[in-house]
This record gives structure tokens, C-alpha cells and sequence, in this order.
């Protein structure tokens, strides 16, 4: 119960209150302003507004911020490995919150890092560095078919649907994108009043296309049209598949399917709210294209692209075969890592399916590159993204900018209690339910992702300049080096190989042939010669 301890504490109180008064114990009268005091904590707990989880826990929750204070012997508790073994630690979720809570998080004595282990990463600085601009950098997204081209972020709110987040944290991720003139991702629950409050929106469709659906599950594309003319709208994104599950549809438990989620998504209240596994708009990859083509026009001219999370590279191939077949290019790629993903998904999904995002991001670079389509298509990469040298990094490997979800999550007050999908969010950041998500102060939770994406993004430029460059687009896997073993250590310029423009249509290199020839632009089936 929520308010256990508040309610045992007021009981207490006025047990020993009335102890006191009957018996005039010194005992009983001590007892009772203690309990009193408990009491007063437990009911400023309920009215104070910075820390959701003591609005929702009164008196309880006051041991989580007890316990968190005893580091050494919870360190293990906080880390989580992703796929080469990183660690997402507490160090980054504390450089999240400090920098979201504008608090400076510096700290002394180095890294903690032990930088002769094998997939130790770092980036090279220039003794010619200098002064970083104050100014953020701003990535045009626009190909030539796109007639309202928009200016993306370095770091932008990744794709959350409400449904898996309360009204309240989308409400404040979209103020706050509104404060720092960052983009939000609506994820492919639909576009609601929450993703309209003053941010620049990204508006997802999936498999669902919840938001512009007909009533047997197929795109409407008179909603899509009339919704995507909303001034708030900058782009428009068709889901293909994401890192926590590739390959399988979204699911939203029938617990977290309110009213307001049902109209939303045009589904029935209270039931399991399921995406199929593949679209209905196309079959092959020149429908895919020749779709994504149509988004643009419906959409007035928008941006419009697509996000994936990698798999067969083939079938990637034949997507840029269907793009050079027809003339037609998504404004954007989003490329999501195996390893990102803030809802629940099946174990094995998110373990064991899908590429790493270090990977994805160098497959669709490469493949761009080599199809002569790179200049004109923009790559956003999505997960495991928090701090400015993640954004760095992105950079090296092929992105133009990033999105993050689970760090923003965080901003807003996430506690990574991993209980999303129970509808029982401590803090009020993944729940649908209205007394939860009452905890959350939208105001203070506006401010804090807005501060937690501007210094981060200042510290991605700060590194920048420091490699001495003047510009992210001139980030490139030279300046990024990662220990391959105990004695040797490589940059990506080495370690991986980087194709040069066209390089697919004159001469495939021996490592891409055999997946380029098997690429059709009409099936995602392989060809067999």
C-alpha cells in the first residue's frame, strides 16, 4: 500500500496522543511527538513536489534516497551490462540526473574505468582544440523531394508511446522539448494532446498506425493527412521494427489501456492492445519506398522516413536498390540498437535478436555510402545514448544526430525500477494510473529535460572542439579508438570497413557481394542465382 507508512504513522499518533492524554506518562508523551513529527514528515512528503516517489511512497520512500547514499555496497545493484560488456552504470545515471537537476557532475580521482580491458573505448583530442560555440548545432534533415526540410537536434526525446508513459512524463518531455528546441518522438501509440503541448513532434506510425487507423487495422489516410498538416508536426517516421523486439509487434497490457488510450489508438478499452509483426502497406521494398514517398506528399511535404532496428542485410540492400529503382529516398533513417529499449519485451528479444546499434549504425552507413544515396538520406541512431560522449561516438560511427529514451526517461524522474509494464510506476513515469501519475510535477520535470538535453549536448560539442574540429559532420571513426585486446588498440577507421561512394554499384567489395547480388528492390526474399 502506497501510504502505509503515512497512515501507520498518524495512527501511532494519535494512539499515543490519546496515551499521553490519559495516563500523563512522559513515556506516551514522547512517543507522541515523534509519531507527530512522523506524521508532519509523511503529510509535507504528499505536498512537496520534487521527488514523485515520496509524493507517491510518503515516509517509505525516504529509504530509497537512505539507501542510494550507501554506494560501494549497492554498486553492483545499479549496473547494467549491454552488449560488449559496457557498463550503463550508476555513474551515467547519476551524470543524467545531476545534469537534468542542473547540478555540475564532475568528479575527482579519473576514471573508474579499467581502460586495458578489451571494448574500452576513447576519443582522440587535438592539442589545437578550442572554445566550443554556444550555439547548438543543428542537422538539416531534407532531401530534394521534401519542400519543408526541418533543422534536427544533436540529442532529441526518442520514440515513448502514451501508453507506456503517463500523460504526465509525455506532457513534460514535450515542454521541455519545447524550452530547448529539441524534437520528440511520439512512438507508435498515436499522436495525443500530450505530444502538443509547444515541442517540435516527430509523429510515428507502426504496424498499428494507431492514430491514423481504420477499423479493420489498416492506414487512413485522411486522418494521417489532416493530423500531420498540425504546425507541431516536423516529421513524419514509419516504424519498420525497433531494438527491444525486432521482428515482433508492440504490446500494451490491458491493464495500462485507459479510455483515453483506447481513443487514442481507436482500439478497445481494457484489452491487450497488440501490433502485428510486419505492415500492410507493403510487401516489398519498392512498396516500402514508394509508401514512405507517399507519407511525404500526404504529410505536405515533411521529412518523412523510416526506423529499424538491423537484421538481414540483404533486405536493407534491397530497400536501396527500391530507393535507386524509383528515384525516391526517405529525408531519414533512424537506426535503433538491439540493445535500446525502455518497455517490456520478451527476454530472448532483447538478448539474443537484432544488431547492436554500434553495428546498425555502420551497416546503413556503409550502405548508403555505397549506393551514392548517403548526401541526401540523414541517420539518427537510437539507444544506449545518455551522455554528450555517447553522442560523440554516434557520430563516429555514421550518425548525423541521436535520440534517447531510456535517459530521458530518467530526466524526468525514472527510477529504472523496471516495473513499466505492471502499471505500478513508483515515480509516475510509465503508468496509466491517474493517482501515480499525479506525483509527477510537470513544471520541475520540464525544466529538468530540458536542462539534461542542453548540457549534454554542450558537453558533445565541448568534446568536439577539443578533437579540434569545428563542426559534428566532421566526426569521423578516426577519432574513435577502441582496445581490441590487452596490447592492441585500433581506430574504427581500422577495425571496420568503411565503403566509398558507389563503391556498391561499380565493384562490391568480396564482404558485400554475395548479399548485394541476393538483394531484389520487389521481395525481401533473397534472390537465388
Amino acid at each position: 500500500m502506497r501510504f502505509a507508512g503515512l497512515i501507520t504513522a498518524v495512527v501511532v499518533c494519535a494512539l499515543t496522543i490519546a496515551a499521553a492524554i490519559l495516563t500523563g506518562s512522559i513515556v506516551w508523551i514522547v512517543i507522541a511527538v515523534l509519531a507527530g513529527l512522523l506524521s508532519a514528515v509523511g503529510v509535507h512528503d504528499v505536498l512537496q513536489r520534487r521527488h514523485s516517489i515520496l509524493r507517491n511512497y510518503p515516509l517509505l520512500g525516504h529509504m530509497r534516497f537512505i539507501l542510494e547514499t550507501v554506494r560501494p555496497e549497492l554498486q553492483q545493484y545499479f549496473i547494467e551490462r549491454n552488449y560488449d560488456g559496457r557498463p550503463y552504470d550508476r555513474d551515467t545515471r547519476t551524470a543524467v540526473y545531476e545534469r537534468a537537476k542542473g547540478v555540475k557532475d564532475e568528479q575527482a580521482y579519473g576514471t573508474e574505468r579499467d581502460v586495458a580491458e578489451p571494448g574500452y573505448e576513447w576519443l582522440l583530442q587535438s592539442i589545437h582544440s578550442f572554445d566550443p560555440p554556444q550555439e547548438q548545432h543543428r542537422v538539416r534533415i531534407g532531401g530534394p523531394d521534401c519542400t519543408q526540410p526541418y533543422d534536427m537536434a544533436l540529442l532529441n526525446v526518442s520514440a515513448m508511446s502514451f501508453g507506456a508513459l503517463s500523460g504526465a512524463a509525455l506532457t513534460a518531455l514535450n515542454q521541455g522539448a519545447a524550452a530547448g528546441g529539441f524534437a520528440h518522438d511520439t512512438g507508435e501509440g498515436g499522436l495525443t494532446r500530450y505530444h502538443l503541448r509547444g515541442g517540435d513532434v516527430v509523429w510515428e506510425l507502426g504496424t498499428g498506425y494507431f492514430g491514423a487507423r481504420t477499423q479493420d487495422g489498416g492506414f487512413d489516410e485522411r486522418q494521417f493527412r489532416e493530423k500531420a498538416a498540425d504546425d507541431a508536426i516536423k516529421m513524419v517516421s514509419l516504424k519498420l521494427s525497433q531494438g527491444a523486439k525486432p521482428g515482433i509487434g508492440g504490446v500494451l497490457p490491458g491493464a495500462k489501456v485507459t479510455q483515453e488510450i483506447a481513443d487514442a489508438r481507436s482500439v478497445p478499452a481494457g484489452e491487450t492492445c497488440v501490433s502485428p509483426p510486419g505492415h500492410k502497406v507493403f510487401d516489398t521494398p519498392r512498396e516500402l519506398i514508394r509508401f514512405i514517398g507517399h507519407m511525404r506528399e500526404l504529410a505536405g511535404g515533411k521529412p518523412a522516413g523510416f526506423k529499424l532496428c538491423v537484421g538481414l542485410r540483404h533486405e536493407l540492400l534491397a530497400i536501396c536498390k527500391a530507393m535507386l529503382a524509383e528515384g525516391i529516398a526517405p529525408d531519414f533513417i533512424v537506426v535503433d540498437g538491439a540493445e535500446g529499449g525502455t518497455g517490456a519485451a520478451p527476454a530472448e528479444y532483447e538478448d539474443h535478436v537484432g544488431v547492436p546499434l554500434t553495428e546498425g549504425l555502420m551497416t546503413v552507413h556503409n550502405a548508403l555510402v555505397g549506393c551514392g544515396l548517403r548526401e541526401q538520406i540523414k541517420i539518427g541512431a537510437s539507444g544506449k545514448v545518455a551522455t554528450g560522449s555517447d553522442i560523440v561516438k554516434r557520430l563516429a560511427q555514421g550518425a548525423d544526430y541521436t535520440n534517447a529514451a531510456r535517459a530521458m526517461m530518467q530526466a524526468v524522474g525514472c527510477l529504472q525500477t523496471q516495473r513499466c509494464h505492471t502499471n505500478e510506476c513508483p515515480v509516475g513515469v510509465a503508468t496509466q494510473d491517474p493517482r501515480r501519475a499525479r506525483a509527477l510535477d510537470i513544471p520541475d520535470k520540464t525544466q529538468r529535460a530540458q536542462r539534461y538535453q542542453h548540457a549534454t549536448v554542450a558537453e558533445a560539442q565541448r568534446i568536439i572542439a577539443s578533437m579540434g574540429l569545428h563542426s559534428p559532420a566532421e566526426v569521423g571513426p578516426h577519432h574513435l579508438v577502441r582496445r581490441v585486446n590487452h596490447v592492441v588498440s585500433q581506430s574504427y577507421a581500422k577495425l571496420y570497413e568503411w565503403l566509398e561512394p558507389g563503391a556498391l554499384l561499380d565493384h562490391p567489395p568480396e564482404s558485400w557481394i554475395v548479399d548485394w547480388e541476393r538483394a531484389d528492390p520487389d521481395s525481401f526474399a533473397p534472390l537465388v542465382h
